[in-house]
């Protein structure tokens, strides 16, 4: 899909990699943190915001889960090391993508469908429609966020030269209209089942939920780009740092295949 496209056409997205906020050993900070963050939101989530739920089987959730973040822990413990990552910088970026989602995409997610579950009014088939409703959603959003994001790809909003503070503020106010109409039809889908399972008690309440489903749907969005940065780090030595730390220069960039 991105054959036809050069280095110059993903320009901007080098820029988190020049300033150095995603450089390898910024990245293997952020990992290191990362773990304590992860088993933090893990109690929060299970012995918290699920200590009262309905939703159905939360401790098979939990088990996978659990493992799941033990996995995780290791390999950001593994990625923090200087000696790995920077051997390994595609495979630590991977890594880093996959505990962000974790972190800031499933934690939150699990937890709005939790305390929704609190509601009085709260059942089984009622969370299990509600899940499917919401992960439809976000594989709405998914998709039509990377249509998005490879349009603007095509229309060379991404290269070298362009104004790059419009390019992250300002592009084309129109092609946020597929965004707004996704978000509307989830928060008045969300606010449905809150209503339906009384999980309308208190505003605290409400607004956590809502809180904790936006910032899911939040991470969603911004996966496409991650994914993307992903892929130029696979075919674009550009993208890349060498073992000292440094970014390799578009000077000397090379191509890979990438199917």
């Amino acid at each position: 899909m991105f054959g036809q496209l050069t280095a110059k056409d993903f320009a901007v997205l080098r820029i988190p990699l020049e300033s150095g906020r995603q450089s390898p050993d910024s990245v293997g900070g952020i990992l290191f943190l990362g773990i304590f963050l992860q088993w933090l939101l893990y109690f929060l989530t299970y012995y918290v915001a699920g200590a009262y739920t309905r939703f159905p089987n939360i401790e098979k959730v939990q088990d996978t889960h659990f493992w799941i973040t033990i996995i995780l822990s290791g390999l950001s413990l593994l990625f923090c090391i200087p000696t790995v990552y920077r051997k390994l910088d595609k495979l630590q970026y991977l890594i880093s993508i996959i505990v962000s989602q974790n972190l800031f995409g499933v934690f939150p997610y699990f937890c709005g469908l939790f305390l929704i579950g609190e509601g009085p009014n709260a059942t089984t088939e009622m969370m299990i429609t509600f899940t499917y409703i919401s992960l439809t959603i976000a594989i709405v959003l998914f998709i039509a966020t990377s249509i998005r994001f490879y349009i603007l790809l095509k229309k060379g909003k991404y290269r070298e030269g362009s104004t790059r503070g419009i390019i992250r503020s300002k592009v084309e106010a129109t092609s946020y209209l597929p965004f707004a109409i996704i978000g509307g039809l989830g928060l008045f889908y969300i606010l449905q089942y809150m209503i339906k399972s009384g999980a309308l008690a208190s505003f605290e309440h409400f607004i956590m939920t809502l809180l904790f489903l936006l910032i899911f749907y939040a991470m969603i969005f911004v996966l496409p780009e991650q994914l993307v940065i992903l892929y130029c780090k696979f075919r674009f030595k550009s993208f890349t740092f060498n073992e000292r730390g440094y970014l390799y220069s578009e000077e000397e960039n090379k191509t890979y295949k990438v199917t």
